[in-house]
């Protein structure tokens, strides 16, 4: 059913499906549970109540499922869960959530995560995210589909940054990121929209005119920003606008990075 190496460490109670590949010097430990044709390069610990989705590669000495970074943590029951086909570089670190955070970290399908980048406890990961290599994802953010962290960068807990929004290089982001939203500077600066993501997915040259006009009015509308991002939902029939308006108007617990804000 699967290919383990004699030097790997696979305890009693693991759950191994058709076709993994643990390689030298593994250890996956007891509540761990891997899909069909995961693959542990070598040097890789699973660890904790964790269950990776079929088809996931992970890189030599990546710690995937160990205890959160949290003095909080007194031990209690929690899990990471990650989906299938992602591929988990050297030296990736990923958390079992806590109990105060909901007890489960979620790791969505077919994501990168490059050399040496975190997702601590509780956070919520979507589908096709990539984190750049030493980025940070602190506890409890919430990162939508197709959202791009550039490397070095460092994510406050409690953010969320919405569907296919990207992060540049080297920035620390302390507010919400809105849905397609462009951002950069050291200190976070919403500088416009990922138009070149939008592009690559196809969408519609009325979407993306609709979200510049969406992302004016929100910088030059009058009243306060969830006002303008309310009248918005009132005015627009494009489905990626509402998508912000959406974001917007929900519950968060931090502020918004805004336009030239």
């Amino acid at each position: 059913m699967a290919t383990i190496h004699p030097s790997a460490v696979v305890e009693q109670g693991a759950e191994l499906g058709e076709g993994c590949i643990v390689g030298p010097f593994c250890l996956v430990g007891p509540n761990v549970k891997l899909g069909r044709d995961v693959e542990l390069k070598s040097h890789v610990v699973v660890t904790g109540d964790t269950e990776i989705g079929e088809g996931t590669v992970v890189f030599p000495f990546a710690v995937i499922g160990e205890i959160p970074q949290d003095l909080k943590f007194r031990g209690e029951q929690s899990r990471l869960v990650i989906g299938a086909r992602n591929r988990i570089r050297e030296h990736v670190t990923m958390n079992c959530g806590t109990e105060g955070g909901g007890g489960v970290t979620r790791v969505g399908d077919d994501g990168l995560f490059m050399a040496g980048c975190h997702i601590a406890h509780d956070a919520q990961i979507g589908n096709r995210v990539i984190v750049v290599n030493q980025s940070a994802i602190a506890g409890h953010c919430v990162l939508e589909d197709d959202v791009i962290v550039g490397g070095l960068s460092g994510i406050h807990q409690w953010v969320r940054i919405g569907k296919g929004a990207i992060i540049g290089a080297v920035t620390m982001v302390t507010s919400d990121v809105i849905p397609y939203g462009l951002v950069q500077a050291p200190r976070g600066q919403l500088d416009g929209l990922n138009l070149v993501g939008l592009k690559r997915r196809g969408v519609a040259r009325s979407d993306i005119t609709a979200l510049r006009a969406a992302f004016q009015m929100l910088a030059q509308g009058e009243g306060a920003f969830q006002d303008r991002a309310r009248r918005l939902g009132e005015e627009t029939e494009s489905q990626y606008v509402r998508d912000i308006v959406n974001f917007v108007t929900a519950h968060s617990d931090r502020s918004f990075l805004t336009p030239g804000g």
